[in-house]
């Protein structure tokens, strides 16, 4: 079954102060890190979904501010019209994320896997997906909806998965990068 990819990038990005979807992150902005941890997990199409020209196809996000729901599922059209059939949703506040940290969620069987107390990442084949994907619906619910199984997140991963959405939790996972003795891609 393909794999495809969204990366939303339609918030405000208010607590972070910048937009977080070209922030630096070891040399190179959060999008593309995103986009290349995507295609190592397999997936063979990867877009946007929200605002801003972030040098990959995009798909607006068709309610601004009112949460990602929308936003996934005018990502699932946007792929299904490509000839995708499962999709990866992945945060760009979690810029850190590896093709490893993803591979439980890429490898579960359909309709797809999130990981428990998270809400993204996940995996869904894109016909689990309930219609619709209403602004301001809660993406929790999706994801119930759709019948998405719940893994346990990899405890060395933990901030990875959550992310960074104020300057003090990228100085955290930038913190816990380096204890951990992970370094940048020189790319």
């Amino acid at each position: 079954m393909s794999l495809g990819a969204i990366i939303l990038t339609g918030g405000r990005s208010t607590r972070m102060g910048v937009d977080k979807a070209n922030l630096v992150w070891g040399g190179r902005p959060a999008v593309e890190r995103l986009a290349e941890a995507a295609r190592e997990a397999g997936a063979t199409v990867v877009l946007t979904v929200g605002g801003g020209d972030h040098g990959l196809p995009s798909t607006p996000d068709p309610a601004p501010g009112l949460g990602p729901a929308a936003g996934v599922a005018a990502g699932a059209r946007a792929l299904a019209a490509r000839g995708v059939a499962r999709m990866l949703v992945l945060a760009v506040d979690a810029p850190t994320l590896s093709a490893t940290d993803l591979a439980p969620l890429v490898s579960a069987p359909p309709p797809g896997a999130a990981y428990e107390g998270l809400h993204l990442p996940f995996v869904a084949d894109l016909g689990a997906l309930p219609s619709g994907g209403e602004a301001g619906g809660a993406l929790g619910r999706l994801l119930d909806r759709a019948g998405l199984r719940r893994l346990p997140a990899p405890e060395a991963a933990a901030l990875r998965l959550r992310g960074a959405n104020t300057p003090e939790e990228r100085a955290a996972l930038e913190a816990e990068l380096q204890a951990r003795g992970r370094s940048w891609p020189a790319r």
